[in-house]
């Protein structure tokens, strides 16, 4: 007898195929993505939720909520000993505390497991009711193909028989194959081996092919469904009624399964790409998540001494966390450990600013101490009349006074006007005693009075070039050749003549650069310690250095790395181009202080 591939057990044709036309596994299982949840509380209210219907829940998603569940549970007793042991405890002595959502846990899960049990044992009794029905069938139309002179009086009792057939469905999934042979042996044995009445023959062979044709062209028509899972599993369906069909023409037997097996695979294909697209976008994903974390790691926080140093490393860090958010899932496999290590980079942070803040402020308290005993001896000193031997001291005073590190705010403008007012009436004093002093600090003061003028005459100038430039240049030099002018209009000069010079610069649209550059130099004078000022500018030039080392550095992996991560590459770009700028002005800060050293 012929058995023709029409009528093959679907299990057989994946085995043997090269091609596979169903796969035996829903691949869209092995790329379900749940959402993380932060806390346990959230776990079991999902869990809650998946209890109202259990039966339809997905194993998967029940074991991901209980792994997630304890790494949580594991974090906190880690961080409960943690703190345990640094208020002295001995870490042999520590007991983890009893935890209540666990028992809570554990009562839901064990209501799920009982719910898809009752679901399982149902679904097994009936399949083994079903086996026991289709049993029955077999041997009815075991029967009727050994009445070969009554085929055409049986054919109806027979049609009616693979209806039934057709309308159970589970059976033991070890049964399938040898049943399903079964069936198709006394199917074809009563088509092809009995003397069917031949009207009858034509008319159902006719009918088969009509259905396997109607089905035919709905699985080509899924080609062009812009839903691939959804083109998939429509196709398993097509393929449980093209087995349910009986028989067509002999002739007509390859040709119409030939047309369905190609337009299956057609599908198939599709549904596989799709998953292989998947596949290389969460690697992608993680490629840039990875590149993330590693920026996140390698902060040198040996090297955040200051309050602005955090807030842009917070920027950074909040920067990061942003770009995070419009990245898709990595491999399911890696999406939650990706997620921790950059949780835990981001929490690493944050604990070492909270640290900082908390020892800037008990620092600041002592700072605030410090500085009340400068204002209390610069206070005992204000009246002396050792001018030489005092202003030395005062000027002493006044350097420690910068090395001390900052106040609270609500004091820092008080205790520095004590402190500032207590010197400036001594050195008003020394002025005063210093008669010839005075009378050349009040012809310099004749002098910048009068710059000022020429200088304001050239801001009010309508149009500017380079002839304007030069000028103000010649001013700026001139300003700064002259010497002391009085103490009291010290701060009125400089003032009035840096923001005169400002708005020249900005009506000249002169670079950011060169105006902090002149800013500098008018700032310039033998009177203050260039040599220490030369050295902190030396130490700025190589810190700025470093800092942009480390962005090339990690601009150059995440270019390597990720194709998508334009965002973050501009950002780091242009962080990297401010700190270029910055470093050429601090060169030519340490050059400007060259010059004035050699005058």
């Amino acid at each position: 007898m012929e058995v023709n591939e029409t009528n093959r057990p679907l299990t057989e044709i994946q085995e043997n195929e090269t091609e596979n036309l169903v796969p035996t596994v829903d691949q869209t299982t092995d790329n379900v993505k749940y959402e993380p949840k932060q806390t346990k509380e959230e776990v079991i209210q999902r869990l809650k939720e998946i209890n109202n219907n259990a039966c339809e829940a997905e194993k998967q998603e029940i074991d991901f909520l209980k792994q997630t569940f304890y790494k949580l549970h594991k974090a906190e007793q880690e961080a409960n000993r943690k703190t345990f042991i640094e208020s002295g405890g001995d870490a042999n002595s520590f007991v983890p505390t009893t935890d209540p959502l666990e028992a809570e846990l554990k009562s839901v899960l064990a209501e799920i497991k009982e719910k898809r049990n009752s679901m399982i044992a149902a679904i097994e009794k009936e399949k083994e009711e079903n086996l026991q029905k289709k049993m029955e069938i077999l041997e009815k139309m075991k029967n009727l193909t050994e009445l070969s002179e009554d085929a055409g009086k049986n054919y109806n009792e027979f049609k009616n028989l693979q209806q039934e057939w057709n309308e159970i469905k589970l059976i033991p999934a070890n049964k399938i194959n040898e049943i399903w042979r079964t069936y198709q042996l006394y199917t074809e044995k009563f088509y092809d081996m009995l003397k069917l009445n031949n009207e009858f023959r034509e008319y159902d062979f006719k009918k088969n092919l009509e259905q396997k044709t109607r089905i035919c062209e709905a699985a080509e028509k899924l080609a062009d469904e812009p839903d691939v899972i959804s083109a998939f599993h429509q196709l398993q369906k097509l393929h449980q009624e093209f087995r349910e069909i009986g028989p067509v023409a002999k002739e007509m037997r390859e040709s119409i399964w030939a047309r369905f097996k190609a337009a299956s695979t057609n599908v198939n294909k599709r549904h596989q790409k799709h998953f292989e697209d998947l596949k290389e976008q969460e690697q992608n994903n993680l490629d840039q998540k990875t590149v993330i974390c590693e920026i996140a790691e390698a902060m040198e926080y040996d090297k955040f001494t200051t309050f602005t140093d955090w807030e842009d490393k917070t920027q950074e860090i909040l920067a990061l966390q942003a770009k995070w958010k419009t990245i898709g899932y990595a491999p399911q496999k890696m999406n939650l450990k990706i997620f921790e290590r950059f949780r835990a980079a981001c929490d690493e942070f944050f604990r070492r600013k909270a640290e900082f803040f908390k020892t800037a402020k008990e620092n600041m308290s002592v700072n605030l101490e410090k500085k009340k005993e400068l204002c209390e001896k610069a206070e005992a000193l204000k009246d002396s009349t050792a001018w030489k031997e005092t202003a030395e001291i005062l000027t002493k005073l006044q350097k420690e006074w910068k090395t001390i590190g900052p106040v609270p705010k609500k004091y820092s403008d008080s205790i520095w006007k004590r402190f500032i007012g207590a010197c400036d009436y001594f050195f008003e004093q020394k002025s005063k005693a210093t008669s010839s002093q005075r009378s050349e600090e009040l012809e310099n003061l004749n002098k910048k009075e009068e710059l000022l003028k020429k200088i304001e005459e050239l801001e009010k100038t309508e149009t500017y070039d380079e002839t304007i430039a030069d000028k103000i240049k010649a001013l700026i030099s001139e300003w700064n050749s002259i010497g002391f002018v009085p103490f009291k209009d010290k701060d009125r000069l400089y003032k009035e003549f840096h923001n005169l010079v400002n708005k020249i610069f900005d009506k000249a649209n002169l670079s950011a650069t060169e105006k902090k550059l002149n800013s500098y130099k008018s700032g310039l004078s033998k009177e203050n310690n260039l040599y220490k000022e030369r050295e902190k500018l030396v130490r700025i030039y190589e810190r700025i250095k470093n800092e942009i080392k480390t962005y090339e550095n990690n601009l150059g992996f995440l270019n390597s790395s990720s194709k998508k991560g334009n965002s973050l590459v501009n950002d780091i770009a242009r962080k990297i181009e401010k700190l270029k700028n910055d470093l050429m002005l601090t060169q030519k800060k340490i050059e400007a202080i060259d010059e004035a050293i050699n005058k």
